[in-house]
């Protein structure tokens, strides 16, 4: 009895620093892996579908995954759904013309199908997470929208499909997954999405912040030292306005300081702050291979742009850096060494660091880490590897500064607190 209460002990001391054992992740790359595992898992559940993300779109892909959901509330599945009230506010009518003869629950966090809407405080904070947990047995996460891989809302269809990953995890990760998606889901539906807003309204907030941080237990933070659990080992890493401000930026900042042969990172949307800017060139200064996979072909030239003012700084540091051609980019993932890995919501740039509500897996395997690696090598070889860019002149002088001041300014509009 000792020896099993020490063992309960150890267990929940692991969930509660963030990491737990004993989980089967598999990686899946695109709609077309993912959403066949997600509709069979639909249409075997008993009890209960829980599904959140940023955008669910109205095309025969998205509409298929809503007929899954209909026909397991006729079942007597619970079955419950948010979306982000901009991501999806071009579907919303189609959603809820189709939900609205059966129990399926929609809610709408921050809906934007008002012109006061837009008033609001805090409306740049957006719900960017992609979960969903069936039956507290399953659940997927990563950085998959419901739409088709295919399609772009704003560039039309595409010959390849967007670049993009999630995981489908079983074990006691699920449980996490589970908590986060219902609490998202409570919020939206009860219309209570204001309170880490008002929070940076309010006079002397970064005080009042902290004060509510050190009241709930203090900011989330991974370990440095992951305690021995079975394999699987996996943490569950959210990203949101109160207590896990900084948590994804720390995950991927501590894992960069740590390494010793590889990092490579993919990202649509690259703005790193100071943390890790300064991780990613120290670990190249110290004779790590330092990779960079950024989009090439553009969905929103700015982003590019912003991506494009820090090349020449991180190139002179010897970081590699390429950009995918052959599509689009959505993928947010990373490899560290050989045991290290990460999928999920989350781009590097302030929006997704600071603003918006974001939800990754960590891994810890060496299997799971070799195969993304090997995807993020094979995106590799059909990239371009960009040369130092920029230079000192004083027309890249004034277009780094742009960027910088255009970042300072959409931090400030954002409301959000601390360095970056």
């Amino acid at each position: 009895m000792r020896r099993l209460g020490s063992r309960r002990r150890r267990r929940h001391e692991a969930a509660d620093a963030g990491f737990v054992g004993g989980n089967e992740v598999e990686l899946l790359r695109g709609g077309d892996q993912l959403f066949p595992r997600m509709q069979a898992a639909i249409r075997h559940a008993h009890s209960e579908v829980w599904l959140a993300t940023y955008i669910f779109h109205d095309d025969a892909t998205s509409l298929a995954l809503v007929d899954a959901l209909i026909a397991a509330d006729r079942r007597g599945v619970r079955v419950r759904v948010v979306v982000d009230g901009f991501g999806s506010n071009g579907s919303l009518a189609t959603l809820r013309e189709r939900f609205a003869a059966s129990g399926v629950a929609l809610a709408v966090f921050r809906p934007m199908d008002r012109w006061w809407h837009w008033l609001q405080p805090g409306q740049l904070r957006r719900l960017h997470q992609k979960l969903c947990v069936v039956d507290g047995d399953v659940a997927f996460v990563g950085g998959i929208n419901v739409i088709d891989d295919r399609l772009d809302l704003h560039h039309g269809t595409s010959e390849l499909p967007r670049l993009d990953f999630a995981v489908e995890a079983r074990g006691g990760l699920v449980d996490l997954i589970a908590q986060s998606v219902r609490a998202i889901w409570s919020r939206a539906w009860l219309g209570r999405d204001f309170d880490d807003a008002l929070i940076d309204y309010v006079p002397l907030r970064r005080r009042f912040t902290l004060w509510l941080s050190q009241l709930w237990r203090g900011p989330q933070r991974l370990p440095e030292r992951v305690p021995h659990l079975p394999p699987v080992c996996a943490a569950f890493v959210l990203r949101d306005n109160l207590r896990r401000r900084r948590t994804i930026e720390h995950a991927y900042a501590d894992a960069i300081r740590g390494a010793r042969e590889r990092v490579d990172v993919v990202c649509p949307y690259f703005y790193p702050g100071q943390r890790i800017r300064h991780a990613l060139r120290s670990a190249a200064d110290r004779g790590v291979r330092v990779r960079l996979l950024l989009q090439g072909k553009l969905d929103y030239r700015l982003a590019g742009w912003a991506a494009e003012a820090l090349y020449a700084d991180l190139i002179g540091h010897g970081v590699e850096i390429y950009e995918y051609m052959p599509a689009f980019l959505h993928a947010k993932v990373a490899v560290v060494d050989d045991h290290w890995a990460t999928v999920g919501s989350s781009n590097i740039d302030p929006l997704s660091l600071l603003v918006n509500l974001e939800a990754n897996v960590v891994v810890l395997d060496a299997g799971f880490t070799a195969r993304l690696a090997g995807e993020i090598d094979a995106a590799i070889a059909v990239s371009q590897r960009v040369g130092e860019r920029g230079g000192t002149g004083l027309r890249a002088m004034m277009h780094r500064a742009v960027v910088a001041w255009f970042a300072y300014v959409f931090l400030r509009v954002a409301g959000a607190a601390g360095r970056y």
